[in-house]
């Protein structure tokens, strides 16, 4: 598949969420959160049972020809040929898997979010939303590190270890299926726990007494609604839609994280790919090192961020001024891209010559004319001049030691050996190595040192930011707050973040790969300093825009001139009936 596919694939999620988040908060805010939550697992199960159909209806996998790396002078001339295959129909399938995915996602990002807020008092809640958005990351990371072990399992399971592929093979699949059925699994095992969950948690009507509005105030913001059926009626979402569009401290803080979402989603999908570009390292151990940064430092920064909130009991406005002194540390530690870039090493071809002959732009040199390279196959090696080549067969490489870890290959026409190089009994003949050239750039360590500062800071102003929502708006409309907040951010931070970087990574590439029907792929080739600048530009874009928003809204809130009890024993008799037997003496004083 394209990377145009598979992009449609994840963004078939946020489509969904983005399409039911704004009926979903606002129906739910009256309904029974506990059984949304209930349907959301049954939803998540679905989506990733259906997600996993295609494993068990497209027969077993069909490998294909092993491809020679070497100098081949009788290779066959590759023609361009377009095949089609009946197994892109399951496209569909993946699409269909996610918008199942993004409908359970949907119940739990808005009304648990809103059904903890209920729960607890006002000081204690950022605390727990703070762990409960922290988790929300910490479980894909799980996820990833269980997901990476499945992939170690050959695909057909059934068949036992495959004895004609291992996992360096470039056509080895690992057995992706599995964890979409175990998620399936552990979604529905909870979906008759929720179910259990009373409406209200007992001692709710006395938590919800003790607390005190300070929700923004606006002469233009009608909060008249104190009809005990309104949001129980399709005909009440307008008004309650216009409602909240008025309140510009809301609107705000909505656009101020859907600009930090832009920014958090391009770098957690491309941060792997900068580290690999300007450090030199593997795919697989720079996706490692930015999952080691990226995921401990967003946990820590959503916890962090809600036990100080909670340990100060900040107002609203205190907490949004919070919020702000973090993206401001964040935006100033965001410069470390431009300490942290490295000169691209000398790749033949490219920015370096064949040994003295061909010309820069062109991979194919008199060394290598008779070799029939591919372009298409990138499988990078380093020479023993210190200069990195395409592939063994840009090389000019014939012959390959492939027991050897790293595999090295011999009789490279396109290398040449330097005169201070002393061949020993073991190196005699060897020219290349698999793999990129190490990378005389010694910043790797301060970089992720001061990114990991930076992505604590960033995220520490996440759940002050969602706390101060639920404040600013009138109680009873602060699900469907979240319902907004999450369609925004999606339209305007997570779907056109990673497209953003994508196309902005994609202006600094200096060799793309293009097959033999002159259709351009991927891009191979990167220039690092480049890359590096142009994503301090987005990113200091990006944090600008969060701190003039946030500033806005600390500028236009105006508190309420007296503290106005929130109760919900007027807006629904069932809250009245939950058992407060239990001892909240204690929780009552802290409300």
């Amino acid at each position: 598949m394209k990377s145009s596919l598979t992009g449609l694939i994840s963004s078939s999620y946020d489509i969904s969420f983005c399409l039911l988040s704004l009926f979903v908060s606002f129906f739910g805010e009256r309904g029974h959160k506990p059984r949304w939550l209930a349907f959301a697992s049954f939803m998540i199960g679905l989506g990733a049972l259906v997600f996993s159909l295609p494993q068990f209806f497209s027969g077993d996998y069909q490998l294909g020809f092993i491809f020679e790396d070497t100098c081949l002078i009788t290779r066959n001339s590759t023609s361009c040929t377009s095949s089609t295959s009946s197994l892109s129909n399951y496209l569909y399938v993946f699409i269909l898997g996610q918008l199942l995915l993004g409908t359970g996602g949907t119940p739990l990002y808005t009304l648990g979010t809103a059904f903890i807020d209920d729960s607890v008092p006002t000081h204690k809640s950022s605390l727990y939303i703070g762990i409960g958005y922290a988790m929300s990351i910490l479980g894909p990371a799980i996820g990833y590190v269980l997901g990476g072990q499945l992939l170690t399992m050959y695909i057909d399971v059934a068949m036992g270890p495959s004895p004609d592929v291992t996992e360096d093979d470039p056509r080895w699949l690992g057995a992706w299926w599995i964890g979409f059925l175990v998620c399936w699994i552990f979604a529905w095992s909870l979906i008759i726990p929720f179910s259990c969950f009373p409406k209200h948690l007992p001692g709710t009507a006395k938590i919800q007494a003790g607390k005190t509005s300070q929700a923004h105030q606006n002469k233009s913001i009608s909060l008249q609604h104190t009809d005990e059926n309104f949001g129980k009626s399709i005909k009440d979402f307008p008004a309650a839609l216009k409602n909240l569009v008025k309140n510009t401290v809301f609107i705000c803080l909505v656009l101020s994280t859907s600009s930090e979402a832009l920014v958090t989603t391009g770098f957690a999908t491309f941060l792997p790919k900068f580290i690999e570009n300007q450090f030199g390292l593997s795919s697989s151990f720079a996706a490692t090192l930015g999952g080691a940064v990226l995921i401990p430092g967003a946990a820590l920064g959503q916890i962090l961020g809600g036990f100080l909130v909670s340990k100060f009991k900040m107002t609203c406005k205190n907490t949004m001024k919070f919020a702000l002194f973090s993206s401001g540390v964040a935006f100033l530690l965001s410069f470390v891209f431009i300490y942290a870039n490295c000169e691209n090493q000398p790749f033949a071809g490219v920015s370096e010559l064949y040994n003295g002959t061909g010309e820069l732009g062109n991979l194919t040199a008199p060394c290598n004319a008779n070799c029939n390279c591919l372009r298409s196959y990138y499988y990078p090696v380093c020479g023993g001049d210190g200069v990195q080549y395409f592939s063994p067969c840009f090389a000019g490489c014939l012959n390959s030691a492939k027991k050897r870890k790293p595999k090295i290959y011999y009789n490279c026409s396109c290398i040449g050996r330097k005169a201070d190089i002393t061949p020993t009994a073991e190196s005699f003949g060897f020219e290349a190595e698999a793999g990129k050239c190490e990378t005389r750039c010694a910043n790797l360590p301060i970089f992720l040192g001061i990114f990991f500062v930076t992505v604590i800071f960033t995220f520490m102003a996440g759940t002050p930011i969602t706390v101060s929502i639920l404040r600013c708006v009138n109680h009873r409309q602060r699900s469907l707050a979240l319902g907004i907040q999450f369609m925004l951010l999606r339209l305007l931070g997570t779907i056109p973040g990673p497209i953003i970087f994508g196309v902005t990574i994609d202006s600094t590439c200096v060799l793309w790969d293009i097959n033999e029907c002159g259709i351009k792929g991927a891009c191979w080739i990167y220039d690092n300093i480049k890359m590096a600048h142009m994503l301090v530009a987005i990113s200091v874009t990006c944090k600008i825009i969060t701190i003039f928003f946030n500033g806005l809204a600390i500028f236009l809130y105006k508190p309420p001139s007296s503290g106005t009890e929130v109760s919900f024993q007027n807006q629904n008799a069932a809250v009245t009936t939950v058992s407060v037997q239990e001892d909240f003496n204690k929780e009552g004083k802290e409300g």
